[in-house]
């Protein structure tokens, strides 16, 4: 079975990832693209073959699509990934999944109410050191977590964004959060996955201090507490102009993990008796690197979507992340520790 798929949204995430992914992926079919930019939809279509739509609700009644890719601006995600999910399409959508708690529980019952796939675009899950970070927590070689950083910087979208200095990620109105949203949130889905538990406290200093004319965050650095009392550092920044760092280090009881924190390994295991362990397992994919078309989300998707499984970020598991972020800007308001609801 073929996947008739289409992209609502044709900026830089699409071109550069959804698109070459999809097109690599011989269980779909690109059947239709949407932007509200005629030219932008219009040249996608034309390298895809696919049908050009400048209306997503245009798209949705004349189209019978499988899946959606949702490659819009923050704000839109909710309303756009319920719309295709009453069409009776699966969804894709990209991070963060919503602008609040409320939004992201809408767009789960909409997916349990039509029979869906809700799956948001978290990459980080899919990267190799990552998931061997994961399973080298689980088996227990480390003993007891104490502690973590992680981190995600670069100097900011206007060097990818088909929009540049005068993207959508810079205007408050429609991305609500600014490199927390952008970068924090793959790093808060990222810790939660790796540590394998949720988290209960968070404290945030979240600023605009290094771009001027902006209406977002683009320097934000959070403590975060787990439940079982892992004490760690989040970072997001638009301003470390000179390299990207996308690393994290876990520090535990018998041993700490360096993951992308090295130029040589993608993981580095340092163990108290003074064992030492390189895993080279491929270096994480970067915009600056040229791309990032070969993350797994897609074919994850696809997977999940022939096999009638359940993705591996779901709509809850989005959720959760997101209200990681969400915290995070309130306590940067109230100067406060905020606690994050169970359930």
């Amino acid at each position: 079975m073929t996947l008739k798929t289409a992209i609502v949204g044709c900026g830089s995430i699409a071109q550069h990832r959804h698109l070459v992914e999809y097109r690599n992926n011989e269980e779909t079919d690109i059947t239709a693209v949407c932007d509200i930019v005629e030219e932008r939809a219009a040249i996608a279509g034309q390298i895809y073959d696919a049908k050009t739509y400048t209306d997503y609700e245009e798209l949705f009644q004349k189209e019978e699509v499988d899946i959606v890719s949702i490659c819009l601006p923050n704000h839109l995600h909710a309303s756009v990934s319920i719309a295709a999910l009453e069409a009776g399409a699966h969804v894709l959508c990209e991070k963060p999944m919503a602008t609040s708690t409320e939004e992201a529980e809408r767009m789960i019952s909409a997916a349990e109410k039509n029979g869906k796939k809700l799956m948001i675009a978290h990459n980080q899950r899919f990267v190799k050191s990552h998931r061997k970070a994961r399973e080298i927590v689980r088996s227990g070689e480390l003993g007891k977590i104490y502690s973590f950083r992680t981190t995600f910087g670069h100097g900011g979208p206007e060097d990818w964004s088909v929009d540049g200095k005068d993207s959508w990620f810079f205007k408050k109105d429609e991305a609500f959060i600014g490199a927390m949203g952008d970068l924090g949130v793959h790093k808060a889905d990222l810790i939660r996955y790796i540590l394998g538990e949720e988290f209960t406290d968070v404290a945030g200093f979240v600023e605009n201090n290094a771009k001027d004319g902006i209406t977002v965050d683009d320097n934000a650095v959070c403590m975060l507490r787990s439940e079982s009392g892992i004490l760690g550092t989040l970072a997001a920044s638009w301003a470390y102009n000179t390299a990207e760092d996308n690393s994290t280090v876990i520090y535990a009881e018998k041993g700490m993990l360096r993951i992308e924190d090295d130029p040589d390994y993608s993981l580095v295991a340092s163990y108290t008796n003074g064992d030492v362990i390189n895993f080279q397992l491929g270096q994480i994919q970067s915009n600056e690197s040229g791309g990032q078309t070969n993350t797994g989300v897609i074919d994850h998707f696809v997977e999940s979507v022939l096999n009638d499984e359940e993705p591996l970020i779901d709509g809850h598991e989005g959720k959760k992340s997101l209200e990681i972020i969400l915290a995070a800007l309130e306590s940067g308001e109230t100067g406060k520790i905020q606690s994050l609801k169970k359930g």
